[in-house]
């Protein structure tokens, strides 16, 4: 099914790093430097042309053309939320951590009205959707009930060795969580949004959550992951994830590898190349043999408590620590 989205149907659906002084209980908490941010800059960066907005808690890049990641760096997930422009709307892929103003950023890189969707709806992408007046979701029980919002998860992210630097001007992490917002519209596998000279495929990839989606921009060759894939240990531990399922979709995205040209992943570093989706589909074969018999073409280690973080190639991912 294709979806039409002009800008006044767009209307219709719509209602329409500032440097701080922490309370001395974060103070003490962010100190010494986590060795994550240490590492910062990722030297990946220097290759995209950075576009300059007011607010330095995001660094915005330009990753294809009216294309835009909008990056998190001073908080461990380095989350990655995308801008897509088309001529008449635009998508917003995630909205991130919800710790700053990601409307505020959007808005100074496009006055196109937005359409939400995201990648899933774990609260480190979905912090700033109650911004936003129009929203797609998946169908699912899962989404619902994350779209009522939550504390215990958003509080996690501000724990000891979590920011990287000074929190926005005016965060209070005191009462910092994932604000609820709502859902305006169901989409679906194959469902194709029409930007405006410009169409995006949804693409339904179960596993790391019953709600993940990839995006696929087919004419400029452009796969979005989400948290299906990114550079960096991949999260298949949680009490949601389908490592079957998992499994299942990313053997269907290794069917798009000869068509695409950058892949986008929603953590860390936001381009790579899609020779890693045949890598990923071997991978995830081997994770479920490693995951039920402890036999495979990889190695488990055993990681933080109840986890384990397994390694196939030169992909990493945290599992369980049984099955």
């Amino acid at each position: 099914m294709i979806l039409r989205l002009s800008s006044s149907g767009v209307a219709l659906l719509c209602a329409l790093c500032v440097s701080v002084a922490y309370p001395a209980s974060l103070a003490a908490q962010q100190s010494p430097i986590p060795d994550w941010c240490k590492a910062l800059p990722r030297p990946e960066y220097k290759s995209l042309e950075r576009v300059q907005i007011s607010d330095p808690w995001f660094e915005v890049y330009k990753v294809a053309a009216n294309t835009f990641a909008i990056y998190e760096p001073h908080q461990f997930e380095e989350v990655i939320s995308y801008l897509m422009l088309g001529k008449e709307a635009a998508i917003l892929f995630d909205t991130g951590m919800g710790i700053s103003d990601i409307r505020k950023a959007v808005s100074e890189l496009t006055p196109l009205p937005i359409i939400v969707l995201n990648s899933h709806t774990h609260n480190d992408h979905v912090g700033g959707n109650w911004q936003f007046d129009t929203i797609f979701s998946l169908d699912t029980d899962f989404t619902r009930q994350n779209a009522k919002g939550s504390s215990a998860d958003a509080q996690g992210e501000l724990a000891p060795g979590q920011i990287c630097g000074d929190l926005p001007k005016g965060f209070d992490p005191k009462t910092y969580r994932t604000k609820p917002w709502t859902i305006t519209k169901y989409v679906q596998d194959g469902d194709v949004l029409d930007l405006g000279g410009r169409e995006i495929q949804v693409i339904a990839t179960p596993g790391h959550t019953p709600d993940s989606i990839c995006l696929l921009d087919s004419a400029a060759g452009l796969l979005f992951t989400g948290d299906t894939y990114y550079p960096a240990p991949i999260w298949l531990y949680r009490p949601e994830t389908d490592l079957a399922a998992y499994e299942s979709s990313v053997l269907r995205l290794e069917l798009q590898a000869r068509n695409v040209k950058l892949v986008l992943g929603a953590h860390n570093i936001p381009v790579a190349l899609p020779s890693v989706l045949p890598k990923l589909a071997v991978a995830a074969s081997e994770l479920r043999n490693l995951s039920t018999r402890g036999k495979g073409k990889g190695h488990c280690k055993p990681a933080e408590p109840g986890k384990k973080t397994c390694k196939v190639g030169d992909l990493t991912f945290l599992l369980p620590a049984s099955p």
